[in-house]
């Protein structure tokens, strides 16, 4: 049997509490760019592309009463979405400048490359890795 070939991460959806909240922070604090928005009335739901330096990266959704969910690093699923920087200090100056809590600076044992966590809007936990 062929093995599966996959391209890439095509994108990734967030489900926001409050979609302007989340479109500013992804937008104004981390920098993505907004391709489209668009309003579905059928659900109440907006939906917002996300690129990050002209790539598709995040579908930014909103819905009436979404469930909470776990988010922490260590809960089951999903642990985190980690983004590369290249130099992880400038980074979270610019995140604590914008009033974004950041974790302090670690450093992987294995690769002994710096990282560090904080948290989007609804806190899902994200990370930055320095390359």
């Amino acid at each position: 049997m062929p093995m599966l070939k996959l391209n890439n991460v095509h994108h990734i959806a967030i489900i926001a509490a409050d979609y302007e909240v989340s479109k500013r922070f992804y937008c104004d604090v981390l920098g993505f760019q907004l391709q489209s928005e668009t309003y579905r009335a059928e659900r109440a739901s907006w939906k917002g592309d996300l690129a990050l330096n002209g790539v598709y990266l995040i579908e930014l959704f909103s819905f009436p009463d979404a469930p909470d969910r776990l988010s922490r690093p260590e809960a089951l699923g999903l642990r985190h979405l980690a983004f590369s920087v290249d130099n992880l200090a400038d980074a979270v100056t610019s995140l604590t400048n914008a009033g974004v809590e950041v974790e302090p600076i670690r450093r992987d044992a294995l690769t002994e490359k710096q990282f560090t966590f904080f948290s989007d809007p609804d806190g899902l936990p994200l990370e930055l890795y320095e390359a």
